[in-house]
């Protein structure tokens, strides 16, 4: 059950995301995890995808999440949960990423998607096609 959480503030990165989650009790709760980067700044654009192994877990998750402040990194914002379209279930959301440019090699761990099993990192299935390198777009001055 594939759910967005908004309103991260910039400096809550995939890592600081997984201590939150489990911080709050769910390790092993969910097998997905990615906080699309801005490749220029290396700061998050304020949005993550968090996909539940059970949807029995999501109730919990939400009332955990919406209005939740406590990021430990950056202003002190409150988060808004929702659900994730057009993307639901673990294997949409591989199915989206794994020939993206964001799974190429040059592009940091920390800003890829992350699969867990059972609250242990997996390895993201291999890409099916040649990955074209991500198109960093610099800013004018």
């Amino acid at each position: 059950s594939g759910k967005l959480l908004r309103e991260l503030p910039p400096e809550v990165s995939r890592d600081v995301l997984i201590q939150v989650l489990d911080r709050l009790g769910f390790r092993g709760m969910y097998d997905m995890v990615y906080v699309p980067v801005d490749f220029s700044s290396g700061k998050s654009l304020r949005y993550a995808f968090v996909n539940m192994v059970s949807p029995g877990d999501v109730p919990r998750l939400w009332a955990s999440l919406d209005g939740f402040v406590e990021w430990g990194v950056g202003p002190r914002e409150a988060c808004t949960v929702c659900w994730s379209e057009p993307q639901q279930g673990l294997a949409a959301h591989v199915e989206r990423y794994r020939n993206s440019p964001v799974m190429h090699a040059d592009v940091p761990d920390g800003w890829q998607p992350a699969l867990f099993s059972d609250g242990v990192r997996a390895a993201f299935p291999p890409a099916t096609k040649k990955l074209k390198s991500p198109k960093v777009r610099l800013k004018r001055a």
